[in-house]
């Protein structure tokens, strides 16, 4: 059992990720609501300029399917290989933490030297788990 537990980063990240689904709907919503945008807009997304909050949050959603997409392959691979140690768990738990903060920054204040910190903590994180995985399948018979 204790093979499998790189699930739940995976489970977590992929919660993030409907998180993130669900504030970009009610952003896009709440401007149409309030007359910032209207729904024909979303139609092709051409002719109005979305208003910032669901501009932030449509981005933090695109982007939650760029570099993560290495997070949840290096857990499989981890997984596959055999290498849930407890170093691959603690920087999985760490990627996901430092996309949380990633989020709250992105998505809230968004102020660009602590989300600059947040995205390059989770690259350090993905590298890491990257670099043991490669260092573990070295050993493999």
């Amino acid at each position: 059992m204790s093979d499998f537990r790189l699930i739940y980063p995976m489970v977590a990240m992929a919660a993030l990720s409907a998180t993130v689904l669900v504030i970009l709907f009610r952003s896009r919503v709440r401007a149409v609501k309030l007359g910032q945008v209207t729904s024909k807009y979303f139609r092709i997304y051409q002719g109005e300029t979305e208003p910032e909050p669901a501009a932030k949050a449509s981005r933090h959603f695109s982007n939650l399917f760029e570099a993560p997409t290495l997070f949840y392959a290096v857990c499989l691979a981890g997984l596959i290989t055999h290498d849930s140690s407890l170093v691959m768990l603690v920087l999985g738990w760490l990627y996901v933490a430092a996309r949380v903060a990633h989020a709250i920054v992105h998505l809230g204040p968004n102020r660009l030297r602590n989300r600059i910190r947040a995205y390059f903590g989770g690259w350090v994180m993905l590298v890491a788990m990257w670099a043991h995985l490669a260092l573990h399948t070295l050993n493999l018979p």
